[in-house]
């Protein structure tokens, strides 16, 4: 098998779907319009196999889930040939319940991008020319509009999945450079003739996970960036407060290695290290919130892991149901549109990021505190003299990041655990892959947040102390500054915040290093 992976083809950045693994990296690439996908040329063989393998066993009379009988608890009503094709129409039509606000366009093409993934293992009875259209609608940004709430996370992601099969057939709206359209004036003007679905094709295009694991491996994405942004802060706070830099002596993490936290902690030293101005320590021993960082972030990190390893299996599999096989030509019945590994990474991950929120959050009380500071202002205070009692600095900022804190931590209990039995029965233990993931992308946005105002902060704490950072606090310093001037009187300071997380979320900030996971 062909890597996937960054190529390029007659000048564009290319990525190939069905001809190897991909990882989170690409798919996040195709989501942003970095690059555009492309099906391998065995996908569309085995895609155009697997059509027509059921096209041969309907027309030999076998019992098809979907195409000779109904959907979900009704799967005891039979459909003659003769209304096979309106059943495949009824499904994606009889699912457009969705609510809730519609994805964004990254996350939307993710969604695309996941889909593709799937029907590209060509297991799903769904033809080449299906995916075809696809590929094309995501190279050209024409993004479906697609309500985030209305999926249990089994049967798939069905509600949201049925406004992507519904573009196809020319039904629904579509946003297209951030305009909202009917499906069908957009197809037109694009010279796309509406699709008609064979009898499999609407639930092969709706019956997967690829919804709850495209948001995931967002949510992994920006979840990863913020374990490294963390580390740097966490350097930036040590230095500032007058830390005692021992705490992240390798030989101490050596005797307990987690492989996060010795990595947290071996970057933590490495920054520190860089620093030509560096405070002889405070105290012996610092706050948990600085002393154990590593031990906090590191959990994270090693929670990226598997998270990775559970959600790139999720998105080059297949999730439906049924399964074409190609081997024996038969047609299997299961449940592999069942999201519960993603579910649990979203759950296990979100529980890690709302962790390293609070920690922050400690952190930056510790940058406010006269009595934790190591003589620094209180609330960091630009002011001097006669005037600095009428400003306050950072405190009101400290109180909004504990509102983030709080909401994140709210945010992070495991939404596996509330299954419900729903649609006759039939779906009697769900679960709720979906919203672990809108949870999941919800706790990063918070995490973000907090880490972006206690970035300020220690940008603040630097220019009072009157440092000169190098090396990796000198590059993050400065790209703070890039954006947000040093706060001296009091002003708003939504506007600065708001300009740093753009930086922090477009990857122009500087993060540190390569990957903590790899």
């Amino acid at each position: 098998m062909t890597d996937p992976r960054p190529r390029r083809l007659h000048g564009v950045d290319v990525r190939t779907l069905g001809d190897g693994p991909l990882r989170i990296e690409d798919l996040v690439c195709l989501a942003r319009g970095h690059a555009v996908p492309l099906l391998a040329p065995d996908a569309r063989d085995r895609m155009k196999r697997s059509a027509e393998i059921v096209a041969v066993r309907h027309g030999e009379g076998d019992a098809i889930y979907g195409v000779t009988t109904s959907v979900g608890g009704s799967v005891g009503t039979s459909i003659p040939p003769s209304r096979a094709a309106a059943l495949s129409l009824n499904v994606l039509r009889m699912h457009g319940v969705g609510a809730g606000r519609m994805l964004d366009d990254e996350e939307t093409a993710a969604v695309m991008v996941a889909r593709l993934c799937s029907l590209a293992c060509g297991r799903s009875g769904v033809r080449p020319e299906v995916a075809e259209r696809l590929v094309e609608l995501l190279a050209a940004r024409v993004l479906p509009q697609m309500p985030c709430e209305g999926s249990v996370g089994a049967s798939g992601d069905l509600t949201p999945l049925s406004y992507l099969a519904a573009v196809l057939v020319g039904e629904r709206e579509v946003r297209l450079d951030g305009v909202v359209r009917p499906a069908a004036e957009v197809l037109a003007a694009k010279g796309l003739a509406p699709l008609s679905l064979g009898p499999k094709e609407a639930l092969g295009l709706m019956n997967g996970t690829s919804v709850s694991t495209a948001l995931a491996c967002l949510g992994w994405s920006r979840a990863e960036r913020l374990a490294r942004t963390t580390t740097l802060l966490s350097a930036m706070i040590s230095a500032a407060i007058g830390g005692n830099p021992e705490h992240f002596d390798d030989r101490i993490h050596a005797v307990k290695p987690h492989p996060g936290q010795r990595e947290v902690a071996r970057r933590i030293h490495a920054a520190l290290v860089e620093m030509p101005d560096r405070r002889t320590p405070e105290r012996l021993q610092d706050r948990y919130s600085v002393r154990c960082a590593p031990h906090v972030i590191g959990v994270l990190v090693d929670a990226l892991r598997p998270a990775r390893e559970a959600l790139e299996t999720e998105l080059c599999g297949v999730s439906d149901n049924p399964i074409v096989d190609l081997d024996d030509e038969v047609i299997l019945h299961g449940g592999n549109f069942y999201g519960g590994h993603v579910a649990f990474a979203c759950d296990a991950l979100k529980i890690a990021v709302a962790n390293v929120a609070c920690l922050v959050d400690r952190q930056l009380m510790l940058l406010c505190h006269p009595a934790e500071n190591g003589g620094l202002p209180a609330d960091l205070v630009g002011v001097v003299g006669n005037e600095a009692c009428a400003h306050n600095g950072f405190k009101a900022a400290s109180i909004a990041a504990s509102s983030m804190a709080a909401e994140a931590q709210k945010q992070a209990i495991p939404a596996s655990l509330f299954s419900r039995s729903t649609e006759l029965h039939n779906q009697d233990k769900v679960p709720m892959a979906t919203t672990a993931a809108r949870d999941l992308l919800r706790v990063v946005e918070l995490a973000e947040q907090v880490v972006a105002i206690a970035l300020l902060a220690a940008c603040q704490a630097f220019d009072l102390r009157g440092f000169a950072p190098r090396g990796r606090l000198g590059a993050l310093h400065a790209g703070v500054r890039e954006v947000a001037p040093p706060l001296v009187e009091d002003r708003r300071m939504d506007l600065d915040l708001q300009a740093l997380l753009v930086r922090m979320r477009g990857d122009v900030l500087g993060a540190g290093e390569g990957s903590l996971v790899g």
